[in-house]
């Protein structure tokens, strides 16, 4: 199955005077929260990616997650029946308006959120915000996170990567999810592949089923790489 490799940092290095952060040290020391931005379509896998990666990663890091829906609080209650962190751990948000409004134009719901979530549950190391479904346009302001995952998946043909929009051209990391579905709709996985990397050069690109791979090893490694490359330069 075709995918970037999307695992690994660029080496950090310190002066004779400065011996760079202590390895022992908590990752939640003097810092913020990492904000990860979890956008897409409807339909395409948001919520469950955003289980599967608190199924991988919550025993190492504090986390928590703040769901967008424009009436309902759906997606979060999906992650409270499958029981992926405590309830004290997620948020809802009813945006009342187009999802993409909450996230890149009047943020302060969510902003309101996830500063709710870490002065309730004290130092957090990561907090996933994930955007009501939208389509290719739907971007978050860098006023509210500090990277941005999208995820599309191969249900919508394999036209979409090159189809582009802000969603697919410059996240940070690009899912395309569902690749188990593939034959059964005729996407060819190789030229979505071609597709993504013509429209986003070298930013990752990464093809996942959450059907074979429940933590979503390969988006979990990209995430933990974010947390720990932001450790080294606090």
């Amino acid at each position: 199955m075709p995918h970037k490799d999307t695992d690994g940092t660029v080496p950090h290095g310190h002066g004779p005077m400065d011996p760079g952060p202590d390895p022992h040290a908590p990752l939640t020391e003097n810092r913020r929260a990492l904000r990860i931005g979890i956008g897409g379509p409807v339909g395409s896998g948001k919520t469950a990616l955003v289980a599967a990666l608190c199924r991988s990663l919550a025993a190492e890091l504090r986390l928590a997650v703040v769901t967008n829906d424009i009436y309902t609080t759906e997606d979060a209650d999906f992650l409270l029946r499958n029981g992926v962190l405590p309830a004290s751990h997620v948020r809802a948000v009813e945006t009342g308006c187009c999802p993409h409004t909450a996230i890149r134009d009047d943020i302060s719901a969510n902003l309101d959120a996830v500063e709710d979530l870490e002065a309730q549950l004290g130092p957090l190391d990561l907090i996933l915000v994930e955007s009501g479904g939208d389509n290719l346009t739907a971007t978050f302001s860098k006023g509210l996170i500090d990277a941005q995952i999208f995820v599309v998946d191969v249900a919508g043909g394999d036209k979409v990567p090159r189809k582009g929009g802000p969603g697919v051209t410059t996240a940070d990391l690009l899912v395309i999810n569902k690749t188990d579905l593939a034959p059964l709709v005729g996407a060819d996985l190789s030229v979505m592949d071609r597709d993504a990397r013509a429209r986003r050069g070298d930013l990752p690109t990464i093809f996942q089923s959450i059907a074979e791979d429940k933590g979503a090893s390969q988006v979990a490694a990209w995430v933990r790489a974010q947390v720990t490359s932001r450790v080294a330069v606090a």
